[in-house]
């Protein structure tokens, strides 16, 4: 793979310029051997976006939510950065769904980016990159990153590990007031979203997502209660109440330094990861390997426990 100028990259990502982004996204996601490098560069340049996560069952309007929210903000002179995160070919490994797409009507504004990234079989609904590629928009000067998940059941609630502020879309008629107690969303909610508000049923499923949000009950005084909005996304309604509740969120965790603890969080998951990742990569080196082979014919002959085995090999790799 030819190597690439990642000073000159990262500083026309800086100015905005399109390709740029798009590069240093792709060498995120093709987990370039220049990737640390990549980020070391980006890492004094992020933390000043506001992270919104976008989840809920396939056919609620996640894409047409998107972007009317993509519409609001550029209307208050926002730039706004977009990850789609699609299922994944089982042949290509690429997304299925384009961004072309998902959201034409903003191809042409320089003041959006939009991406779409494949999820390559990981869990949770989110690339496994998502987190690198949100830092490679923030850098690039996104003031918004709405980043927008697959629907896969219980796995999307990982979104809520992403995000500044989660919205949970539901929609009337899909079932979705069983389906959010099933799938554990009552727990990851900032905001909820029943879409397609002009359809029967919506006023029900509002009353029965509210209901469910207070069984159980925990909060003190002065904390977050997830609100629920109504929308019709397709044709803009409800998207400015949608906005002020993100709004009132944000506001909401800067002035308790909630916002601060959830990067710290997820700053230490992704350092979780990349740690975890890191060590399979170096256990995998060592099939084969005299002294593993020696500690698992010792396990065999009922010498050796596997936990002491387990430990002798850390140890081993620890020193390596």
């Amino acid at each position: 793979m030819a190597t690439v100028d990642v000073p000159t990259l990262v500083a026309q990502a800086r100015e905005g310029r399109p390709r740029a982004v798009a590069r240093l996204i792709s060498l995120v996601e093709g987990a370039s051997p220049q990737l640390r490098e990549v980020m070391a560069a980006l890492a004094p340049l992020t933390g000043g976006a506001y992270v919104v996560g976008l989840t809920g069952s396939p056919g609620v309007g996640k894409s047409t939510s998107t972007s009317a929210l993509v519409s609001a903000y550029r209307a208050a002179g926002k730039r706004v950065g977009v990850l789609a995160v699609d299922p994944s070919s089982p042949f290509s490994g690429g997304a299925l769904l384009g961004d072309r797409v998902r959201m034409s009507d903003h191809a042409s504004d320089p003041g959006v980016y939009i991406r779409s990234m494949a999820t390559r079989g990981h869990l949770g609904g989110l690339a496994w990159a998502a987190p690198q590629a949100i830092r490679v928009l923030d850098a690039a000067g996104c003031d918004v990153i709405l980043v927008e998940t697959v629907g896969v059941g219980q796995s999307e609630v990982e979104i809520a590990s992403q995000a500044d502020t989660s919205v949970v879309l539901l929609a009337p008629g899909m079932g979705d007031g069983i389906q959010a107690a099933k799938a554990g969303i009552l727990e990851i909610g900032d905001v909820y979203v029943v879409n397609k508000a002009d359809r029967d049923g919506a006023d029900a499923t509002a009353r029965e997502l509210n209901h469910m949000l207070g069984l159980g009950e925990t909060r003190g005084p002065g904390d977050w209660r997830p609100p629920i909005v109504k929308t019709v996304a397709a044709k803009g309604q409800g998207i400015d109440e949608l906005v002020e509740a993100l709004e009132k969120h944000r506001a909401w965790m800067d002035e308790r330094g909630v916002l601060a603890e959830r990067r710290a969080a997820r700053a230490a998951r992704e350092v979780e990861t990349i740690a975890i990742t890191a060590l399979r990569g170096r256990l995998a080196d060592l099939r084969g390997d005299a002294h593993l082979d020696a500690l698992a014919a010792r396990v065999a002959a009922g010498e050796l426990d596997p936990y002491a085995a387990a430990d002798a090999l850390l140890d081993s790799l620890t020193e390596g």
